[in-house]
């Protein structure tokens, strides 16, 4: 069973990787880039600033923090290590078929030696989804926009040639999970003790 879905993972993953044009490869590049999208996070920290009082800010830095150790640090210095799932771009089953691009230092990109699960998924599923939590009622075209915002980074990892679309597909359950749970642990704490003298 689990072979058979590898098999499929790679078939689509080399499918979707194969759907490359030359001018897009920068773009995906710098939109797979965490400082390309800092002004974002700048954004939604500042939303989060004006919605909640300066006495409870600490609460929303706390399920930020919470989040990102979950979505990013423990996934990569945990899971990887534990899975070790070679890239597409280390899988000698796919040389010479996976679609590079240039990355620093004029080199072909290829990450890390393991990429299950995908840590840019995680991450950006697990703060837009936070974000989406915490700023309830949220208009539905902003939820949207979050939504494309963190699908696009999750896609450009494909692109990239550095994960599998099921290393995507479970770095988005992974981090919208953490971010619920996280949610809900924040707004425990909130109603039990913000509203205290």
């Amino acid at each position: 069973m689990l072979s058979r879905l590898d098999e499929i993972d790679k078939a689509l993953f080399l499918a979707l990787n194969g759907q490359h044009v030359a001018w897009l490869d920068k773009p995906m590049w710098f939109i797979s880039q965490m400082g390309f999208w800092l002004p974002v996070y700048v954004l939604l920290l500042w939303l989060l600033y004006k919605k909640y009082p300066r006495q409870l800010y600490l609460y929303v830095i706390g399920a930020i923090a919470l989040t990102m150790f979950f979505t990013d640090f423990l996934a990569a210095n945990f899971v990887k290590e534990t899975v070790q799932r070679l890239r597409p771009s280390h899988n000698p089953e796919l040389s010479g078929l996976v679609h590079h691009v240039i990355g620093r230092n004029n080199e072909l990109y290829k990450g890390g030696s393991f990429g299950f699960f995908s840590n840019h998924a995680s991450n950006y599923f697990g703060v837009a989804s936070l974000f989406i939590f915490l700023m309830k009622p949220l208009k539905k075209w902003a939820v949207f926009l979050l939504i494309l915002w963190a699908s696009l980074i999750a896609y450009s990892r494909i692109y990239l040639g550095v994960h599998y679309p099921g290393d995507i597909l479970v770095g988005i359950i992974y981090g919208v999970t953490v971010a619920w749970l996280v949610s809900k642990l924040f707004y425990f704490l909130l109603n039990k003790y913000a509203s205290r003298p």
